[in-house]
């Protein structure tokens, strides 16, 4: 069973029982029964009524199991504390779905809670469960109004979710008088089983859905919702109105990075990893669905306005560039051709002013030049009434520009009814229409934005070398924290924590601890002067919050001193037991730019990374970006770019700025530490060092967390990780050496190799028909295959070779079928390194994946003529029974 049977119910049933139906005036069970009643649904209605023979003329029945009909859904509004035993009945029926429309559960406190935990208890993976707490489901294109709102929504290809009921009436409300239709229109309630994912996995298979807008109070599973995000966002735009942005994050004041992360701001991040765009108001909402509907989106953040007024050009110009879009600059060809048919007086630049008395030819041969400028990305033309140019005949002058290849073309008509036939115009020829200049101007830059985070969904990164092989990393780091949990301690000290990074190919300034006078004499001279010394447990070596730092110590004498000054400055701030040591360090010139690279943990998402401007200062200019591990390169510079320090490290003035390619790396391996080590709760690198030269952390500090808590209850990464667990060597029948492996988004380059090495036959057993090698090896393609979600499929590639001349020879898969515990497998072998076993091989490692991951089936289909594949999987276990004259299916349970 697939997700789209699983919740089809809920928007295309055949038949819906309303348990808690009533005829009495106030009651929600009333409304219900109405508005099923008088909505274009056409399937049964069957009223649910301990205490009534029938409501509205319709037959009602005491109990739910004496409906003499199968039903797929069931509508309840009964009291909370009854709720669970209707779903009970519900399960025993066979209902596929319920919408508990009852409240009195969690916003009401433990009781409720519990009352929830005992309607999940008891539909047991046998119906889904929409609510409770919740308005209902209404689905225009079925006709199906399961709700107890005063009105039916338009037929539309947007679909509408909120966590707000009220907010659902009031956009129903709204969208009756603006026209706004809707694929479905869902009030999603305490979410106690369907959540985000499952609807928005539903709404992205459904083909009259092509916008998916949220309003969301709480994101619930974090990872499912990610992921089932990033998946849509691919397809179809993911717009999420969240408020709460004033709402202080949690805090943990104990490192740099803690006291900076907010959860919104970490909200912010997790969207833009998974190509959700956010806005802020309930206008930006439904102005995104419209404009992502009919403009291109943008390929770069800079939009060129056109107008006939100065005023609101510059109040469009603000919007712009205080959002973060930028006015795109006028090439001299540009102007040039501007000035032969303009008036002496137009501006000369962007706004491009063509003055009060412009004629639609005017506007006209603007936009025109405009549209050809490489370096505009989108288009704002402004129209204010004038009395001299007809406000319709310069909109019929634009038509001709709706369409722009890869720019948006947005317009404002600004005024009352002398515009509104030009605003139909508009609107018909797909040019979308904003009453102000400066809301125009902030959509452009939402589109961008949203643009921009799809980029970074499709781009390939460069591969890296996450320092030592990965299991002997992984041992030395767990070798690290292990030791220093054995002594119940959760503080590393400085030496430990710069091993740590040490372990990841991270470069540390070396650390030594010294508990005496005479050990911090020696450690000095070990390595070698000028030295720094300081308490080990120390954040920042430029503060100290008991004991003093002592920099650029040239002479042993002063190295003693400084030992003496810190003790005894622990001493008088804290008791003789505290002191734990100094330590001895490398002084190393400061030569280059300080960052900050941190970790805490958001209590949403799990481990979150920082990186910006560090040094003494970090809290102070809070120049900083967030993101969620694990990174690749190209995540790793687009969260450098998101920073102002950014710039600098680029290089400015004539002043060199540091080695990108080097930090992109490091910043790569850091994320890896964070994702591979989950005992830790905090680590901080700063300052870390850069330069042309160089990048080296002066200083770093982890917390591990406490004994207190089990393996089990370690926060999870949002985004899983690289499975690295799934990389094991094998032997093909010929002797050759091959890696079986998780694909990587690092890999495009070596599919499009071996896509192109395949035969004709190879490619029509794959895929069942012909397929175009052009078409194989798009990058849009091949960038969703080789950056799969683990958590929803898993790609298998097998590659041999050496390392500087290394193929892939082989390539398996299974994608997990949405709502089940069931994934589908596909596998194809390069042709001269068939009947090698190797096709044998991947499947039987796919198999055992499914294993470890909880599967219940694997299944493929596979064409009758392709013999080999169906043999490999008789010789596996699986069943083989034809699906029609031409595949068989082969299914396996696990």
């Amino acid at each position: 069973m697939t997700q789209g049977p699983q919740l089809e119910g809920f928007f295309r049933p055949r038949s819906v029982a309303v348990i808690g139906a009533s005829e009495e005036a106030g009651k929600v069970g009333r409304s219900v029964m109405a508005n099923l009643l008088g909505s274009p649904f056409g399937g049964a209605v069957y009223p649910v009524n301990l205490r009534r023979r029938s409501v509205f003329g319709k037959q009602a029945y005491a109990r739910i199991q004496d409906i003499p009909e199968a039903v797929d859904l069931a509508v309840i509004a009964t009291p909370a504390k009854t709720v669970p035993g209707v779903i009970q009945e519900c399960a025993e029926a066979g209902v596929r779905g319920a919408i508990v429309i009852s409240a009195g559960f969690r916003e009401t406190g433990p009781a409720g809670a519990d009352l929830e935990r005992q309607i999940l208890e008891n539909a047991s993976g046998r119906l889904r469960v929409i609510g409770p707490n919740c308005v209902g489901v209404m689905s225009p294109l079925s006709g199906l109004n399961a709700t107890f709102a005063s009105a039916m929504a338009l037929v539309g290809n947007v679909a509408f979710l909120s966590q707000s009921g009220a907010l659902c009436t009031a956009i129903l409300d709204w969208s009756l008088e603006e026209s706004v239709g809707f694929s479905a229109f869902v009030s999603v309630g305490s979410m106690v089983d369907v959540g985000w994912a499952d609807l928005i996995e539903y709404l992205n298979d459904d083909p009259h859905t092509r916008n998916i807008l949220i309003y969301m109070e709480t994101v619930g599973q974090a990872r499912s919702f990610l992921s089932a995000a990033r998946e849509a966002s691919l397809a179809k735009p993911v717009i999420v109105l969240k408020p709460g942005r004033s709402e202080a994050g949690a805090k943990a004041a104990a490192s740099h990075t803690g006291s900076l992360t907010g959860s919104d701001e970490v909200l912010d991040a997790a969207f833009r990893r998974c190509g959700v765009l956010r806005v802020n108001t309930i206008a930006e909402l439904f102005y995104m669905s419209e404009v992502l509907a009919k403009q291109p989106r943008p390929k770069g953040p800079k939009l060129a306005i056109v107008t006939n007024a100065g005023g609101p050009a510059v109040l469009a110009a603000d919007a712009l560039l205080t959002a973060g879009g930028q006015l795109a600059p006028l090439s001299p060809e540009t102007t040039q051709q501007l000035d032969a048919f303009l008036p002496p007086h137009w501006s000369h630049g962007n706004p491009v002013d063509i003055i009060g008395d412009a004629t639609p030819e005017r506007y006209a041969k603007t936009v025109e030049i405009l549209a050809k400028d490489p370096a505009t990305d989108g288009m704002l033309t402004i129209f204010t009434p004038t009395g001299i140019a007809d406000p319709a005949q310069v909109a019929g002058e634009l038509q001709p520009y709706a369409h722009l290849r890869d720019k948006a073309m947005l317009a404002s008509w600004m005024g009352g009814a002398s515009v509104a036939a030009a605003r139909g115009l508009l609107h018909a020829a797909g040019i979308p229409m904003f009453p102000y200049a400066d809301t125009a101007a902030r959509i452009f830059e939402l589109m961008w934005r949203y643009s921009d985070n799809l980029r970074v969904l499709y781009e390939t990164p460069s591969l890296v070398d996450g320092g030592e092989a990965p299991e002997k990393r992984r041992a030395r780091a767990r070798e690290i924290v292990d030791g220093a949990r054995k002594h119940n301690r959760t503080l590393l000290t400085e030496a430990e924590a710069k091993a740590l990074l040490g372990a990841y190919g991270i470069p540390a300034a070396g650390a030594e601890i010294a508990q005496t006078e005479d050990e911090a004499a020696l450690a000095a001279a070990r390595i070698g002067y000028p030295v720094a010394v300081k308490l080990h447990s120390e954040t920042i070596t430029h503060k100290s919050d008991v004991g003093g730092v002592r920099l650029n110590l040239s002479r042993e004498a002063e190295v003693r001193a400084a030992f003496h000054q810190i003790r005894a400055s622990v001493s008088e701030k804290a008791g003789p037991g505290d002191f734990l040591g100094v330590t001895v360090q490398p002084m190393i010139a400061e030569d280059g730019y300080e960052l900050i690279l941190g970790s805490s943990i958001d209590s949403q998402f799990g481990p979150v990374l920082l990186f910006g401007a560090g040094g003494i200062m970090v809290e102070i200019f809070r120049d900083y970006a967030l993101g969620l591990p694990p990174l690749n390169t190209t995540l790793a510079r687009r969260l450098m770019e998101r920073t102002r320090v950014y710039r600098a490290l680029e290089g400015v003035r004539g002043r060199c700025g540091a080695n990108l390619e080097e930090l992109e790396r490091l910043l790569v391996r850091f994320s890896l530490l964070v994702a591979e080590q989950p005992w830790i709760k905090e680590i901080d690198i700063n300052p870390l060092l850069v330069s042309p030269e160089r990048t080296i952390a002066l200083d770093a500090r982890a917390v591990l967390h406490g004994p207190d808590v089990r393996e089990e209850q370690l926060p999870k990464l949002a985004i899983r990780p690289y499975p690295a667990q799934y990389v094991r060597p094998w032997r093909l029948r010929d002797g050759t050496e091959v890696l079986i492996r998780p694909i990587t988004p690092e890999d495009e380059p070596l599919i499009k190799t071996f896509h192109a090495q395949l035969s004709e036959r190879s490619v029509y057993f794959r895929y069942f028909h012909a397929f175009p090698l052009d078409r194989r090896v798009a990058h849009d393609r091949l960038s969703r295959i080789c950056f799969p979600d683990y958590d929803r499929e898993m790609v298998l590639v097998a590659e041999c070779g050496p390392a500087e001349a290394h193929e892939i020879v082989a390539v398996g898969r299974t994608m997990k079928q949405p709502g089940t515990k069931e994934a589908e497998f596909a596998i194809v072998v390069a042709d001269r390194r068939q009947r090698q076993g190797l096709g044998h091989e991947l499947l039987r490692r796919l198999i055992e994946i499914a294993r470890e991951e909880k599967l219940e089936a694997v299944f493929g289909h596979i064409l009758m003529e392709n013999t080999g594949m169906a043999e490999t999987c008789r010789r596996l276990g699986f069943t083989i029974a034809a699906e029609d004259s031409e595949t068989l299916q082969a299914r396996l349970e696990l």
